[in-house]
């Protein structure tokens, strides 16, 4: 690969490589195990995009949130979603201030740099819309005046996919403006235990923050150059075009089973999400390999499945898995 073509340099690289490296080092002194859920959030620090973590309850969602942004000693805020919040809760409102007799603006949590909406689908319908506009316009409306929100602005959403009483279904057009989508395991065995023995010998406590957030802006900057080749574009273009029109594509029969496709933000998070991932593998260009690896990630909730998809126990990871085994690879 051409070094010209991309406009990297090799100290921009090895400086990448440095803050990456102590990135992870930070994750791993404060998360045992959970190494895809820590790759995804960086991805999305550098991406400079929302995502949308999914589990059962107490599989360190939250602390893997809060992790990264401590490491790169950014503003955390954090929002308990629950049904009676409301969307000046989130936003802001205004005050009336009885000592000068005027209405003065209070901004909400959501003027952060990582914000972290736990539980969003407790949050009712109206409380999640409001929330559209900081995460897509990275902005906020209060009294019809506009406030931009931080340079670097990111929501991480989690949600528990098990319990349904007092929760409201995200929409799909709130699901598409999470960059990427990923579903938290159990941790192993060996991995409880390591657990249990950090939490006994207190190791947790006192780790600091080796990053800053302009080195977090450095790796955004960086990640926008990194090369991606014709012959990718029309790898995704082609994989997306597969969730829209899966019978051109899959078996008739598990095509039934998609009720809508991917919109365009797919095809623009499969380019910003691969640049991120490449620039992490030490790499410069984006490979095939890259797309594949994000596959799930990205259109796990931007493929909609009918009711009959649920009746058969057709998971939407089977139909990721036949669209990219019917795509050709470049």
């Amino acid at each position: 690969m051409n070094q010209d073509l991309n406009n990297i340099s090799q100290e921009e690289i090895n400086r990448s490589k440095v803050i990456i490296n102590n990135l992870f080092t930070y994750y791993s002194q404060r998360i045992v195990g959970q190494t895809k859920l820590e790759k995804s959030l960086l991805i999305a620090l550098m991406a400079n995009g929302h995502i949308l973590l999914e589990s059962v309850p107490g599989l360190a969602k939250t602390t893997a949130a809060k992790v990264l942004t401590e490491a790169v000693n950014g503003k955390f805020s954090r929002i308990q979603c629950t049904p009676d919040l409301l969307p000046s809760d989130i936003i802001g409102t205004q005050i009336f201030n009885y000592s000068n007799n005027s209405f003065e603006t209070k901004i909400g949590p959501i003027y952060a740099n990582f914000v972290l909406l736990d539980e969003i689908n407790r949050s009712s319908a109206k409380t999640q819309s409001a929330t559209l506009e900081a995460m897509q316009e990275r902005q906020i409306t209060i009294d019809g005046k506009i406030y931009k929100l931080p340079e670097v602005f990111i929501v991480i959403a989690t949600q528990n996919p098990i319990e349904q009483e007092g929760t409201y279904l995200l929409a799909e057009a709130q699901l598409d403006r999470f960059l990427l989508k990923e579903k938290v395991q159990y941790p192993t065995a060996a991995e409880e235990i390591e657990i249990l023995n950090r939490i006994e010998k207190k190791v947790f406590n006192n780790i600091q923050a080796i990053s800053k957030l302009e080195d977090l802006k450095f790796l955004q900057n960086l990640t926008d150059k990194v090369y991606i080749d014709d012959s990718i574009k029309n790898y995704i273009s082609q994989i997306i075009l597969a969730t829209r029109y899966p019978k051109n594509y899959i078996d008739k029969n598990l095509a039934e089973y998609i009720n809508l496709g991917s919109s365009t933000r797919g095809t623009i998070a499969f380019m910003q999400c691969a640049k991120a991932l490449a620039l992490i593998n030490g790499r410069t260009h984006v490979i095939p390999e890259d797309i594949v690896e994000l596959k799930y990630s990205v259109l796990r909730h931007r493929i909609s499945l009918n009711f009959s998809a649920i009746a058969d126990n057709v998971t939407v990871e089977q139909i990721i898995d036949a669209i990219f085994g019917a795509v050709n690879t470049p």
